[in-house]
């Protein structure tokens, strides 16, 4: 990866685009004072309400996908309302829009799952039939392939919103992400922490990206001061391995890299059928819709290289059997 350059940009006045949730504002707040501490730059904040924000009926496989929680913000950014869009990298489309460049991605947070209950200290204790929260069809297949006999049910909204409705005793548990319950100062309601032998991270998860416009050199440039680059090269890989298999939230698919010997990354990934994860979240006795399972090291010291990675294990997927329902022909 090539250095940036060092040489500082004027002092500049910025505005952030960010959701209203509190750890999308307290996201971009790390951003702002980042931004602030280390570039001397004035920053504001632009709180927005997405349309992911807003449906929380459905699933979002079914309304559009996680592109929902970033569309406003990039219409902020074609407007010139903001001019930096702060995401958790999860959320973010393998392929952006035409005219938008991902400008930073900042060193990664705990990326790992989180079992969260308050009368369980992890899954293996939940009783057969327990209901557990989620509305991610990765985490829907990857539980049910571990403990078929539970009930897996839908769970939308904030984190603040999926901690209430466990408080509440709608579910017996839920799984979260660990590095949102850590950013918020919650890691005391993490009772068990998933190793990624048994829930194999999102592409991206814990790591926090930062858009601009694609023509805002001037803002790429001061950006890639503060990239942290191994986890620009790991999320590069996994995020490979998304788009290769036409990754959406639509299909259930776990991606993640553990670092090997000196410049080598070891890529992980799993991949579960739609239709089965969709089908049903009850308690069954059947076996758990199989997973198909890939993994390879490689030396990565460049994007390229982390894409060549990526698209390896893809492969590795599609020849155990792993194929794209809107697409089955090899990406």
């Amino acid at each position: 990866m090539a250095a940036a350059s060092q040489t500082p940009l004027p002092t500049l006045k910025v505005v952030i685009a960010t959701r209203e949730s509190r750890l999308a504002m307290w996201q971009a707040g790390h951003v702002k004072a980042l931004l602030e501490n280390r570039l001397g730059w004035q920053v504001e904040l632009l709180g927005m309400t997405t349309l992911g924000d807003q449906i929380l009926d459905r699933s979002l496989s079914k309304v559009g996908g996680k592109g929902l929680f970033v569309k406003e913000l990039e219409v902020a950014l074609a407007e010139g309302r903001a001019d930096l869009a702060v995401h958790s990298l999860k959320d973010v489309p393998m392929d952006l829009p035409e005219g938008f460049s991902l400008a930073c991605v900042l060193e990664r947070e705990d990326p790992h799952d989180a079992f969260v209950s308050n009368q369980f200290a992890s899954l293996a204790e939940l009783p057969p039939g327990a209901v557990v929260g989620t509305s991610s069809l990765r985490r829907l297949v990857l539980l049910k392939a571990l403990r078929p006999d539970l009930s897996i049910q839908p769970l939308r909204g904030n984190l603040d919103t999926r901690l209430r409705k466990l408080d509440e005793g709608n579910y017996h548990a839920i799984v979260l992400a660990a590095a949102g319950l850590k950013r918020l100062n919650l890691g005391s309601r993490i009772r068990h922490t998933f190793t990624p032998g048994d829930m194999l991270p999102a592409a991206g998860q814990g790591a926090l990206g930062i858009e601009v416009r694609a023509e805002r050199s001037d803002l790429r440039q001061a950006l890639a001061t503060l990239a942290h680059a191994p986890t620009w090269l790991a999320v590069t890989a996994e995020r490979t391995v998304s788009r290769a298999m036409g990754g959406s939230c639509s299909m259930p698919l776990a991606a993640f890299v553990t670092a090997s010997n000196a410049g080598s990354l070891e890529l992980s990934a799993a991949w579960g059928e739609p239709a089965i994860g969709e089908a049903s979240a009850g308690p069954s006795e059947a076996l758990p819709a199989p997973l198909v399972r890939a993994r390879q090291t490689a030396v990565v010291r460049s994007f390229g290289e982390a894409e060549a990675l990526g698209e390896a294990v893809a492969a590795q997927l599609r020849a155990g059997g792993a194929v794209w329902a809107a697409n089955p022909v090899a990406a």
